[in-house]
C-alpha cells in the first residue's frame, strides 16, 4: 500500500515561524483536503543553518511521498535536501542561488558548495516555483536563474513582494493539482 502524500512547510530565516504569513491558511486548506501536513517552526530559525535544517527535514521523514514547500531560506533548504534525497516534489517560493552578499545568508551553509542542479531535478518528479518581480530581498534574476537551471513550473507575479502576505490561494491550488492528478 502506498503511503499518502505528506507536505512539509519550511519557513524562512530571521526569526520566521510556521505561524507567519500564508503558512497557517495554506496548511489548513490542504488538511481540509485530507492531506498530511507538517507545519512547525524549525530549530535555529534566525540563521536557518543547513547543518540544523537538513537533518531536521530528514527527521520529519521527508521521502518519496513528501512535498517540500520552502519559502526564502526554506527554498534553499528544499533544494539542498532534494540534491541528495528522493522526494515527490517541491515548491520554491522566493528562491535564490547566491548569498546576495549577505553575511547571515553566507553563514547559513547553503552556499558552501556548488549547486547540483541535475541531482536536484532527478530526485523529484516536479518542481513548482513562485517568484515576484517586486521582491525586495531576492532579485528576479536570481529567481529566474533557479527556474532556468531546475526547469521549474514557474509562476511570476509583479505585486507579491517576498510573499509575506496572509493569503496564497495559488499555492493551495498548485498543490491540489499535483496531489489530485
Amino acid at each position: 500500500m502506498v503511503r499518502p502524500v505528506k507536505i512539509v512547510f519550511i519557513h524562512g530565516n530571521g526569526g520566521a515561524t510556521a505561524h507567519d504569513a500564508w503558512i497557517p491558511e495554506v496548511a489548513a486548506d490542504l488538511r481540509a483536503h485530507g492531506l498530511e501536513v507538517i507545519a512547525e517552526t524549525f530549530p535555529d530559525n534566525y540563521k536557518s543553518r543547513a547543518s540544523h535544517w537538513l537533518p531536521h527535514i530528514e527527521a520529519l521523514g521527508a521521502d518519496k511521498q513528501t512535498i517540500l514547500i520552502g519559502h526564502s531560506s526554506g527554498a534553499l533548504a528544499a533544494m539542498r535536501y532534494a540534491q541528495t534525497h528522493d522526494i515527490l516534489g517541491s515548491v520554491l517560493i522566493g528562491a535564490a542561488h547566491t548569498d546576495l552578499g549577505d553575511a547571515n545568508e553566507k553563514a547559513s551553509g547553503y552556499f558552501d558548495q556548488p549547486w547540483q542542479w541535475d541531482a536536484i531535478r532527478e530526485h523529484q518528479q516536479w518542481i513548482i516555483q513562485f517568484a515576484s518581480t517586486d521582491d525586495p530581498y531576492i532579485p528576479v534574476d536570481e529567481q529566474e536563474f533557479v527556474r532556468d537551471n531546475l526547469h521549474t513550473q514557474y509562476h511570476q507575479f509583479h505585486n507579491r513582494g517576498h510573499f509575506l502576505n496572509n493569503s496564497f490561494p495559488e499555492l493551495t491550488q498548485a498543490i491540489l493539482e499535483k496531489t489530485q492528478a
